[in-house]
């Protein structure tokens, strides 16, 4: 992957000037910029977008979820990976339909950062232990609750192929090599089931997958 800019938000100056230092020395990473709140991170983004914005929840001035909201209304390319202590399912979930990429607790290793970065470039999210199992007991408890049936829109088996293979991270160009289709075709498919499902990102389809039983 050629080198891509990363930006970061986050409230604390010694671990987010730490974080920098680390990203720099990721070999994919070409830029590295930094911002003390959500809004000051925004006037960067504003000038020059970068490919990844790493977004802390908790930060005055501008939170992280009020910042994700401009960034996905404003810079729909930029790809967010939030970073953060808390680990509840509710603001996890909210964050997935508002349209964030990844995921990361702040005790993560440097390795899974770093993949994290290179997987929301190249194939749109991050799906680690830490989602999926928030997305597991999310389909669970609608199952418990014994909520009506859940209605899987109306998809062709091409379209459920893809979502499968889409959850099982691959990038467009290897579902192409794998159903013989141009990457352009797997791109359209893409945009339309996203269109179909009424889901803002690759994130939000994986959830899809998980509440329509495609992904156990």
């Amino acid at each position: 992957m050629s080198g891509c800019k990363v930006y970061i938000a986050d409230d604390h100056t010694l671990f987010r000037r730490a974080m920098v230092g680390l990203l720099q020395s990721f070999k994919g990473v070409s830029l590295v910029k930094d911002a003390e709140n959500g809004k000051k991170l925004l006037t960067l983004i504003k000038r020059e977008p970068p490919e990844v914005a790493i977004v802390d929840l908790q930060m005055p001035v501008m939170d992280g979820v009020e910042t994700c909201e401009h960034i996905v209304q404003r810079f729909p390319d930029v790809k967010i990976i939030v970073l953060t202590m808390h680990d509840s399912d509710k603001y996890v979930l909210h964050m997935i339909e508002l349209g964030v990429h990844a995921f990361l607790l702040k005790n993560t290793e440097p390795s899974e950062l770093e993949k994290a970065i290179y997987s929301v470039v190249q194939k749109d999210f991050y799906h680690n232990d830490f989602v999926a199992g928030i997305l597991r007991r999310s389909s669970n408890d609608k199952v418990v609750a014994a909520k009506p049936v859940f209605q899987v829109p109306e998809l062709s088996d091409r379209e459920k192929e893809i979502i499968r293979l889409i959850c099982w991270e691959l990038t467009n160009k290897e579902i192409s090599d794998r159903l013989f289709l141009s990457e352009r075709t797997i791109e359209n498919h893409r945009y339309r089931i996203l269109e179909k499902l009424n889901v803002k990102s690759t994130v939000g389809l994986v959830r899809f997958a998980y509440d329509a039983g495609f992904v156990k």
